[in-house]
């Protein structure tokens, strides 16, 4: 159903892109987002020679949970993987020195993969040697982490590993060997009515998403409409790929996963951490850890510029679920075409107009 008052606000749309001004962007036929070219993460993440293993944001994406078998760590002279938390001051500041979060937490073992609960008083993450689930809490932010436990029932027992939580803390997503998977490791979520409740049943994320191949590492993004995960599926470029599966709103079914090849390489590429706001995804491969931007595609009929005519295919779309223009306000969008969608809209035609006055002052 489209709005009633379409062809005022196109006129009115149209008036502000005129004054805008036509502005060039990157052309791509089809409805979809995209990613940048992976960069290195870069000190003081990433530590040359010694390979990542798992890393999570915090809600607010100032904190940088990550395991790593850096010096400092609690594992004696044959390094093993703690866990390390980077901060920063903003959104677009670097990160500071890691922090290993000492001896409550880390041991002389493997401890990886960390997951980070919205509230900052759980952390959840692998315990190597058993390839479960542990689990650390705190009184607040400001108090020191408690022992680990292992996750008890009925998570645990069937290789329940490499966690993620959910943005509003009720739902758990790991990877699992239970034999009610479709083959090798598949991912299941478990889910609790409140934060204090304890998890229920896990239920398995169906054949869409898991099929007769190694799935797993999930990582949630945080309107809960994208799965990111590592996958050994055929199909993709490596042995360990990276995939994504949305879905239009969370009471929906996950889509059939996507691989993008510009984040996959021959070899292994794993461990996927979407930034709270959907914009940035890190990911790891064998001794090294990398950053994408994740990039709304808004060229809509891929003439090869953002402009008045998108403005005016995206008013034919108002109201509608229609894929094509839903790039907001995360870029996959949230199932329906609205203000959040104008608003990116708009933002990348000022900055594709920016761009080309930059180009031309310089010529």
């Amino acid at each position: 159903m489209k709005w009633s008052h379409g062809n005022t606000i196109r006129l009115m749309l149209a008036g502000c892109a005129a004054a805008i001004g036509l502005a060039c962007g990157a052309a791509t036929v089809h409805a979809d987002f995209t990613f940048s070219t992976p960069t290195n993460l870069r000190p003081p993440i990433w530590y040359g020679g010694h390979d990542p293993h798992g890393s999570c944001f915090s809600r607010d994406g100032l904190e940088l949970y990550f395991s790593s078998t850096r010096p400092g760590g609690f594992s004696g002279s044959s390094p093993m993987f703690d866990i390390w938390v980077a901060t920063r001051e903003t959104m677009d500041a670097p990160w500071g020195e890691p922090v290993n979060l000492g001896p409550n937490v880390n041991s002389s073992e493997r401890e990886i993969a960390p997951a980070i609960s919205p509230d900052g008083l759980e952390l959840y993450f692998t315990f190597y040697q058993d390839r479960n689930i542990r689990v650390c809490s705190r009184l607040s932010k400001d108090d020191p982490w408690s022992n680990p436990e292992i996750l008890g029932p009925p998570v645990g027992g069937h290789q329940d590993q490499y966690p993620e939580v959910s943005a509003d803390g009720l739902s758990l997503y790991f990877e699992s060997m239970r034999p009610s998977g479709y083959g090798s490791y598949d991912i299941y979520v478990a889910t609790r009515a409140t934060e204090n409740d304890p998890w229920g049943e896990p239920v398995n994320l169906g054949p869409t998403v898991n099929g007769p191949h190694g799935d797993g590492d999930p990582s949630i993004s945080s309107d809960g409409l994208a799965l990111f995960f590592g996958s050994s599926r055929p199909g993709g470029s490596g042995t360990w790929d990276l995939w994504v599966t949305t879905r239009p709103t969370t009471d929906a079914e996950w889509g059939p996963p996507v691989n993008y090849p510009i984040l996959n390489s021959s070899g292994q590429d794993i461990h996927p951490a979407i930034s709270p706001d959907g914009s940035v995804l890190y990911f790891e491969s064998p001794l090294a850890m990398w950053q994408s931007s994740i990039i709304p595609i808004v060229d809509f009929n891929g003439d090869g510029a953002v402009d008045v005519a998108d403005i005016d295919i995206m008013i034919d779309c108002w109201g509608t679920d229609d894929s094509l223009c839903d790039i907001g306000p995360m870029p996959w969008g949230d199932g329906v075409v609205d203000v959040h969608d104008l608003v990116v809209l708009v933002e990348h035609i000022v900055a594709a107009r920016a761009d080309a006055e930059d180009t031309d002052a310089v010529e």
